[in-house]
């Protein structure tokens, strides 16, 4: 498979990670793939702690699996954790887990797992055991929204945890609509808790995640970011939910409007939009605050904000 797209970079603290040429984009672009995957998704979301705790399979979603590092890092530091896991991989391209194998020795965090990958790669649904674990890894190739929209995924088991590492919304706008996060909302079962963080702290993914029926919180600091973002079908695994505070920002921020098709705009909150969000059970208990800060952002000035994360 070509993979003249990718090089290998080294970044300010030394560490290697891969760019894609053609988009113009580092990964893991600040600490590095194994210290992001580490603070963002596996001391954030307990992992470990949260496999060993669960009797049957733990199932993670990995929504974009680029060169592999979220999900053989997530392998490495929970070995042995829980008796069974299960992971689905999600890409619309191979390229970067090709060149990435290719280069395993460079990037540092493979693990071992070589083999394993090269396996995937050809055969596209693996399983192994790590140690006393069984793992079963499978990539689903194709467009996430496209898997979002349709029912090809009914049969799949509702995650755990998903791994949410697509492009930014500006370069990358079809993974960040209102209409894909509702459809994987649908996706998850009630009766399971989950979580997803993403390394974006925007107003616009925030709010587009409310209103797609997810609790959403302040997620832990990575790199150069102060804090990230994290939603759940459940309230308990949010320990730093969003309050009225972030709802007054909300209402004057001239970024917060959700994409309703892949085409990357910032306008400021609908009033109906903001009428959801207020009703959100997540704010409604607060009420009487929430038309306060709703007051309060009227009379306020606007803020401007960037695209991507």
């Amino acid at each position: 498979m070509p993979v003249s797209n990718y090089q290998i970079v080294r970044l300010a603290n030394g560490i290697t990670s891969i760019r894609s040429v053609r988009e113009g984009e580092t990964f893991h672009p600040v600490v590095g793939p194994a210290a992001e995957a580490e603070a963002l998704y596996i001391r954030q979301l307990k992992l470990a702690q949260r496999m060993r705790d669960e009797p049957g399979e733990f199932v993670i979603w990995d929504v974009g699996l680029g060169g592999g590092a979220n999900v053989l890092s997530v392998l490495d530091r929970t070995r042995e954790a829980g008796p069974s896991l299960r992971i689905v991989s999600f890409d619309h391209t191979l390229e970067p887990l090709c060149f990435a194998v290719q280069h395993a020795d460079q990037l540092g965090y493979f693990a071992g797992l070589e083999s394993e990958v090269n396996r995937l790669i050809q055969e596209r649904s693996i399983v192994f055991s790590d140690g006393r674990r069984q793992i079963s890894w499978e990539l689903r190739l194709g467009d996430f929204p496209t898997l979002m929209s349709g029912s090809e995924l009914a049969c799949e088991p509702a995650p755990h945890a998903v791994l949410f590492d697509a492009y930014s919304p500006a370069r990358n706008p079809a993974m960040w609509t209102l209409p894909l996060f509702q459809g994987l909302f649908r996706h998850l079962d009630p009766g399971r808790p989950c979580a997803l963080p993403t390394y974006s702290r925007s107003t616009l993914l925030r709010a587009t995640l409310l209103l797609a029926g997810f609790h959403v919180g302040v997620g832990h600091a990575t790199g150069e970011k102060e804090e990230t973002t994290i939603a759940s079908n459940s309230p308990l695994l949010i320990d730093e939910p969003l309050g009225n505070d972030w709802l007054k920002r909300a209402r004057a921020s001239t970024s917060a409007e959700p994409l309703l098709e892949p085409f990357y705009c910032q306008r400021p909150l609908t009033e109906d939009s903001f009428s959801r969000l207020m009703a959100h059970p997540q704010f409604a208990a607060s009420g009487q605050g929430a038309s306060r800060s709703r007051q309060g952002a009227d009379a306020g000035p606007a803020i401007v904000e960037s695209g991507g994360s």
